[in-house]
């Protein structure tokens, strides 16, 4: 395993600022914001009546009525940004070992939508148990590798990652260790999530995790901010196409850039509460320097969790602190989820995405929305803070935490 390499050669994205990678790159630094009244329900009756929605979304632009109704909006999703990162990566298919080529993908609810809708219907036919015979496999989350697979032939290792929002991550985790171990050459990794619905909404609200700013839907993520009051709930999808380092030079395949190491951890504190002092946190982003045997100087920038929650911006920052020290006020740090919400378990899919993009554009997405300083948040560090940064970065780390304590860190480095 030592002497593999582990690189990045293909990337697709569908995500509340940009239904492509290219619009995705260029929202990101221009900092926008997803962020708009929900049209896909009545809010009427809801605490919250806004999230970032992918726009303009129908199905038909991307598959045919019958294919469509056979798949949940999160597979939906899944498949979309899985087939730009394909064509992004050319891999030719005919020509590919497909035994060695796996799909593993993360959702954090899978098919959330279904299930309501499935049993609104029970309950408003009597309990009468008419269901869809599509209702189990739309729901699953790991019917969207599988989907993958089956349109593309894909006969490696396929299995979905269920971590809350740490899913594609593990996702990326996993595959990365994957192709270490030589088991697959390539693997179509990513994830997604569609949980903007009466369900999503209402049980988010019940646990008093979503911003409540209904008067300014625009600016409610805003991570960082004294005055933020919950996360943004957000939708998509992202791809990354992860590659044995060989294999891609013998191709003759772009490369992004490389993975090089990664963390994981628990809190093992709390179901949704992180640790107040980000114990966790710290120790995944330590796990994270230790398995890419870096110096932690070496680290460029940080695309945090930051969700615009009271705690785990706190939490999150301490944490960095602790790792860092007296680097952390040399860091570029950013929240991508001020724009694009928090697409639960794709966030570490099309925050990846993010990262690499700084690494090959030379440029930090912003902390947008950014308008009273947190006395409890150090004013020295630099948060990157509503506008655009140029940087060469040659390092940067992606982390994503999720409900249960699960906490994730993904390292990449510019390809030389």
């Amino acid at each position: 395993m030592g002497s593999k390499r582990v690189v990045i050669t293909g990337m697709g994205a569908i995500t509340p600022i940009g239904n492509n990678l290219n619009d995705y790159k260029n929202s990101l630094y221009k900092g926008s914001s997803g962020c708009d009244n929900i049209i896909s329900f009545d809010t009427t009756n809801f605490k919250t009546k806004f999230a970032c929605e992918v726009k303009g979304y129908d199905p038909l632009d991307y598959f045919d009525r019958k294919e469509s109704r056979k798949m949940d909006i999160y597979a939906q999703f899944g498949m979309i940004a899985a087939a730009e990162a394909i064509s992004d990566a050319s891999l030719d298919i005919d020509k590919l070992n497909l035994s060695r080529i796996g799909v593993i993908w993360g959702s954090g609810v899978g098919g959330i939508e279904t299930f309501q809708n499935e049993l609104i219907n029970f309950a408003e036919n009597d309990k009468n148990p008419r269901f869809n015979p599509f209702f189990i496999p739309k729901l699953i989350p790991d019917i969207c590798p599988g989907l993958i697979a089956i349109k593309y032939g894909f006969k490696g290792p396929n299995f979905a990652t269920v971590s809350a929002c740490a899913s594609a991550s593990n996702a990326i985790i996993d595959s990365y260790n994957y192709i270490l171990s030589g088991t697959s050459d390539i693997i179509i990794t990513g994830g997604s999530e569609s949980a903007v619905n009466e369900t999503g909404v209402g049980g988010f609200n019940a646990l008093k995790a979503l911003s409540e700013r209904n008067e300014s839907p625009k600016t409610a993520s805003r991570p960082f901010d004294k005055d933020r009051d919950g996360f943004v709930l957000g939708e998509g999808g992202g791809s990354l196409i992860l590659e044995d380092y060989d294999h891609a030079l013998r191709r003759d395949a772009k490369i992004y850039a490389e993975i090089i190491g990664f963390g994981m951890s628990c809190d093992a504190h709390h179901i949704t509460a992180p640790h107040p002092e980000g114990e966790g946190a710290r120790l995944v982003m330590d796990n994270a320097i230790k398995s890419a045997n870096i110096e932690k100087e070496s680290v460029d920038y940080i695309n945090v969790h930051g969700t615009s929650t009271p705690l785990g911006d706190k939490s999150e920052i301490l944490a960095i602190q602790n790792v860092f020290g007296n680097h952390s006020y040399n860091l570029n740090i950013s929240s991508t989820k001020s724009m694009t919400g928090h697409l639960l378990g794709a966030a570490g899919a099309i925050e990846s995405i993010a990262s690499i993009f700084s690494i090959n554009e030379g440029l930090i997405p912003p902390t947008i929305n950014h308008f009273t300083r947190d006395e409890d948040i150090n004013s020295k560090l630099n948060l990157t803070l509503n506008k655009t940064q140029k940087r060469d970065v040659n390092i940067a780390m992606s982390n994503t935490f999720g409900f249960g304590g699960h906490n994730t860190s993904v390292v990449f480095k510019k390809y030389k």
